[in-house]
């Protein structure tokens, strides 16, 4: 995991990930999570209930990066192809594959678009732009719907202790303001084509509500 966040590397990981065809490398698709999971990490304990989730999902994909099948799991689609035509995804209920690719995968997708939201509302914040408000929006926006009341509810309250703008404009390394704001709107772009073509890969298999 980056020692230091870098929304230089987000851009980079990002860019990388997508192939001349618009498949998408779960390498680094990987690796721009864990820049992802540093940048959450270095704002402190707030979110480290999606953080840690994310270092376990990452953890897992990369194990079947290194299997003996991994060859199957070097893009998303070819994992999905992989894994749909030897049944290797529970598709109604968590039963003989709990930790598929395919399942594991959707969870970051999820996490993906609440970030994706956050920061584009980063980007364009004004001074007076309240974090927490900034955030929970985006949350109730993605991920709030797959989540249990409760885990929703210490969200909500775990969001009120985020530190301010220039905090998080702090911690992505890259300058003033006036350049932070300009290499999001290089980043997220990038990161919002992926998401979408994540999203319509699995639209089109019926897998965006694996239990």
């Amino acid at each position: 995991m980056a020692e230091c966040f870098s929304l230089q590397n987000v851009l980079e990981t990002f860019k990388s990930s997508l192939s001349d065809n618009k498949e998408v490398y779960i390498k680094y698709y990987i690796a721009g999570w864990r820049e992802l999971v540093s940048f959450m990490n270095s704002l402190g304990t707030v979110f480290s209930f999606i953080s840690k989730d994310a270092v376990n999902k990452i953890q897992i994909l990369e194990n079947f990066l290194a299997s003996e099948n991994g060859s199957h799991y070097l893009t998303i689609q070819s994992m999905l192809k992989f894994e749909l035509d030897n049944e290797l995804v529970d598709l109604t209920k968590r039963a003989n594959h709990p930790e598929s690719g395919c399942r594991t995968l959707l969870r970051l997708h999820r996490a993906l678009l609440w970030l994706e939201l956050f920061l584009e509302r980063l980007r364009t914040s004004t001074e007076e732009s309240k974090t927490s408000v900034m955030c929970s929006e985006a949350y109730n926006e993605s991920l709030a719907r797959h989540h249990a009341w409760i885990i929703r509810k210490a969200t909500g309250v775990a969001f009120c202790a985020l530190p301010g703008r220039d905090a998080f404009f702090e911690v992505m390394n890259a300058g003033s303001h006036e350049e932070v704001v300009n290499l999001l709107g290089e980043a997220l772009p990038l990161i919002s084509e992926v998401y979408q073509i994540t999203e319509d890969l699995y639209a089109k298999n019926n897998l965006l509500e694996l239990p």
